[in-house]
């Protein structure tokens, strides 16, 4: 009988592709924004599996480095982050469907009221339970509406306990937009129509605009992962996701070759391509064929043909002699290849390549404790 051969764990095995978190220059991050926001209360949006880059560390990071309020889109992550932290404010935007209320009670999470019904099923509750209520200004999206505002104010909120009266800003990232002040203008209307209520406005890019577009809470997001919410200035925010794509093999190709899918990408002259072990699958946009570049011992080297699914071609022939080999790790995002450049080159935006890093990636965080 043959002996059975063993099978190395998951967590060992090698893999193509290599995502990096700082948590320290997250943490970082967070201090500059809560400072900059002062006095105004400092919370973090960390849905989306905190953009994409792992609720769980990130959380303990942020928690760590005295945030003690979050926001996440569903009860589903709501209940994931309040496994790891017990004794924190988690807010949950979606607000409760229906049958949800005690869910959301006995885990201690606060939902944000965003329609009449929603309110009426949290007015319900046998004892008052904390909550937000958001109003739209302008987004169109969620949010009571002026005259669901008017509606409330004049029946009264009965018991129901309001931390905040919440508001979303279409366009702080844009300095100068008129959509803004009149947002504000709306915004402090109906507060006016429920006063005493405290105020949560600011996002990461309303936060940097001043004391108007913040409110007494401010929901910190993609300044703290890194992003730049103006992209028009030079970003603030330390580099926290290092992204990098392992290399497979290289090779010496003949002037006139074509690389990838479609031969859309033909060498001039002889050259020297690496292939790098990660593709779209693994959340390297398919877009950044022919337009994305890769940073190799200092040198700035461009992707050439179709991304693919598992792989990335680079053109490496004008690196020095033997400066990369099989094995190496290539820098595809991080502090030499910026998140916002990357994102507009590939035409989307910072917080949609963070948030579709996928799971195949091998994790590592830097500065967990």
């Amino acid at each position: 009988m043959a002996a059975q051969q063993s099978l190395a764990p998951a967590d060992s095995l090698r893999s193509g592709g290599r995502l990096t978190v700082d948590l320290d220059a997250l943490a970082a991050n967070f201090s500059a924004l809560a400072a900059l926001a002062a006095p105004a209360r400092c919370a973090a949006v960390v849905k989306a599996n905190a953009y994409g880059l792992g609720m769980a560390p990130v959380a303990q990071r942020l928690a760590g480095a005295a945030c003690d309020c979050f926001f996440v889109a569903t009860l589903a992550e709501a209940l994931e982050l309040r496994a790891t932290l017990p004794g924190a404010d988690i807010y949950v935007f979606e607000g409760p469907w229906p049958g949800e209320e005690h869910i959301l009670v006995t885990a201690r999470l606060r939902p944000v009221i965003n329609t009449l019904a929603q309110f009426e099923q949290w007015a319900s509750l046998p004892a008052p339970a904390p909550c937000a209520l958001h109003v739209d200004t302008g987004m169109s999206r969620l949010g009571l509406s002026s005259a669901d505002v008017q509606q409330l104010a004049a029946r009264g909120l009965g018991a129901v306990s309001i931390d905040y009266l919440l508001t979303h800003l279409a366009c702080a990232d844009e300095a100068q937009h008129e959509l803004t002040p009149a947002q504000l203008a709306r915004f402090d209307e109906l507060r006016g129509l429920l006063p005493g209520v405290a105020t949560s406005v600011g996002n990461t890019a309303g936060i940097a605009l001043g004391q108007s577009t913040r409110g007494d809470l401010v929901r910190a997001g993609i300044g703290l992962y890194g992003g730049n919410p103006a992209g028009r200035v030079p970003n603030p925010f330390r580099t926290v996701a290092t992204l990098e794509g392992r290399v497979l093999q290289v090779r010496e190709v003949p002037a006139g070759t074509t690389v990838g899918y479609g031969a859309e990408f033909r060498v001039r002259d002889a050259a020297q391509l690496a292939t790098l072990g990660l593709g779209y699958a693994d959340g390297y946009p398919r877009s950044l064929g022919n337009r994305g570049y890769a940073m190799v011992a200092g040198h700035r080297v461009p992707v050439v043909g179709r991304v693919s699914m598992d792989s990335v071609v680079i053109d490496v022939t004008t690196l020095p002699k033997g400066a990369i080999q099989t094995g190496d790790l290539v820098q595809l995002l991080g502090a030499d290849v910026n998140l916002d450049d990357i994102a507009t080159l590939a035409g989307t935006i910072s917080y949609e390549i963070l948030t579709h890093l996928g799971p195949r990636l091998e994790r590592r965080y830097l500065g967990a404790g």
